[in-house]
């Protein structure tokens, strides 16, 4: 037979009542200080966020803020691009003053693009190519992928020039105008070094994967391609320079990067899709 539990006493009720209202207390106590805690650190966030955003547009608006005239880079010309005579050559003028006020008026309907200065080299001279690219743009950086080596060994061969036009199309959907500091980028390492202006090109559009690059880091990529041109890129000398290039595409409809010209025709990846052999067809009847 059982024994029988003996029934707790009145003061052991009570006392056990009283722990078990102590215990409950604290566990409110504690759920209280957590949920004040989490609040305090949402509104913490918040904060941050914001200053994020207003530090952000306001950074935006600063590099916005580019005059409409400025000095071309070596190898710049008056079409806003900057012309390769060979892998380590520039040509182009440079030094010339750009400014976006002489550009006109933007038409007010759509046309097919008519790149100023694209057109047939004259017979027995290096084919024109003309290329329309952002730093930002994934299919530019496709496009240099594929083609890089080719466009080298064109220009090696003298075969062709190649006049990249760097515009900034993607800058409205960067909150740093990577596009445009990239362009600036690559002005200052014409300007400074021709010779690493292709390394440069390629190596900036390999990088893009891996997302938007600082001034400083597009400086130290710069200087690993034989480039000193810190002082450059953080002063923005040649952004004056991308915005003309930018506004110059705009005006002449570019509906889009990469664009491609060669000997005044356009390339069009749908009917031609490799690139290489259809132009190697216009440079041999150059």
């Amino acid at each position: 037979m059982a024994a029988n539990t003996p029934r707790p006493s009145k003061a052991e009720r009570s006392a056990d009542a009283r722990e078990q209202a102590r215990k409950l207390q604290e566990q409110r106590a504690a759920a209280a200080k957590r949920k004040s805690l989490f609040i305090k650190l949402g509104v913490v966030v918040a904060v941050v966020a914001i200053i994020g955003i207003i530090a952000a547009i306001v950074f935006q608006n600063s590099n916005n803020d580019v005059p409409d005239a400025g000095p071309a880079p070596r190898g710049g010309n008056a079409d806003g691009g900057i012309v390769l005579v060979s892998d380590t050559e520039l040509g182009g003028t440079g030094g010339a003053t750009v400014d976006v006020a002489s550009l006109g008026p933007a038409p007010t309907t759509t046309a097919p693009p008519e790149p100023r200065g694209v057109a047939k080299a004259p017979a027995g001279e290096p084919a024109q190519i003309v290329v329309y690219v952002d730093v930002n743009c994934v299919h530019c950086a496709e496009f240099e992928t594929a083609y890089a080596d080719q466009l080298k060994t064109w220009l090696a061969a003298g075969d062709a020039t190649v006049e990249y036009r760097n515009v900034a199309y993607l800058d409205r959907s960067s909150p740093t105008n990577y596009s445009s500091r990239g362009a600036n980028a690559l002005a200052c390492v014409a300007d400074a070094a021709p010779a690493s202006y292709l390394p440069f090109t390629q190596a900036v559009f390999a990088h893009h994967a891996q997302g938007e690059m600082s001034n400083d880091e597009l400086a130290q990529l710069a200087s690993d391609n034989g480039a000193d041109v810190g002082s450059c890129i953080e002063d923005g000398t040649f952004r004056p320079f991308a915005k003309f290039t930018q506004e110059s595409a705009r005006r002449d409809q570019i509906p889009g990067t990469p664009s491609v010209w060669v000997q005044g025709e356009v390339w069009n990846p749908e009917t031609d899709p490799d690139f290489a052999g259809w132009a190697q067809g216009l440079i041999d009847a150059a």
